[in-house]
């Protein structure tokens, strides 16, 4: 077995968690797995256990595994958590990063641009994975690394919905989004740690009452007049 066609194994997976092709809580079928891979048990597990030390699965003994759930004590950790993370991590990039980071994020930024023109949500979400992330490799910091790592695996199926403008003001909302990508590379390249911070903090206000709709959707339409009618009604 080839490490390569493990190495495919394991990204494919890892896209597909983040793209919502895999849904959140779904159990993964082993049996499956590798017959659509090409791979044996063994190898297959070995993947398993590197996806769940990443937070895109969990895994239980005799109950085989599945993918990272979004549950309701989930993301109100993950939204108590993430601008905190988000913040500390922009102030690091500022003050750490190399001119090669630099052009980096801003190749991912022209991805991003490009992906929110053409209104493809899934690819945007994951060229904002890939923004955050490099933003994180700048900061040099293992501790917050690891905890925005695990962050971006929620963000980014979370703000696939985000990418899904409803409406006019909702696109307006995604122009501006990328918008302060651009302003937040200026501020890391001038190393304006300050400024990073309060981009970043501006950056997670501005998407989060729209992914929070993932947790929160609006309620189903009800026929007022209709209740009213059979009011008291057995």
């Amino acid at each position: 077995m080839s490490g390569n066609q493990k190495e495919i194994c394991l990204e494919d997976l890892k896209l597909r968690i983040l793209r919502m092709d895999l849904e959140p809580g779904a159990m993964l079928d082993e049996a499956s797995l590798a017959s659509h891979y090409g791979l044996s048990r063994t190898p297959l597990r070995e993947i398993l256990q590197r996806l769940a030390g990443a937070g895109f699965i969990s895994t239980r003994e005799n109950r085989g595994a599945k993918v990272a759930s979004m549950d309701v004590a989930t993301m109100r950790v993950f939204f108590q958590t993430a601008p905190m993370v988000y913040a500390n991590i922009s102030r690091l990039a500022a003050e750490n990063h190399s001119s090669r980071q630099l052009g980096d994020l801003q190749t991912a930024q022209l991805e991003f641009a490009k992906s929110t023109e053409r209104g493809d949500a899934p690819a945007a979400a994951l060229a904002n994975h890939r923004f955050h992330a490099i933003i994180g490799e700048m900061a040099h910091n293992p501790y917050l690394v690891a905890a925005l790592n695990r962050l971006l695996i929620d963000h980014t199926r979370l703000s696939q919905t985000f990418y899904r403008p409803a409406d006019p003001h909702e696109e307006q909302l995604v122009v501006r989004a990328s918008e302060q990508h651009d302003a937040l590379i200026s501020a890391i390249e001038a190393r304006e740690g300050a400024l990073a911070t309060d981009l970043t903090l501006q950056h997670w206000d501005l998407s989060r009452d729209r992914i929070e709709r993932f947790v929160r959707p609006d309620p189903l339409p009800v026929d007022v007049i209709s209740m009213k009618e059979h009011r008291g009604a057995v």
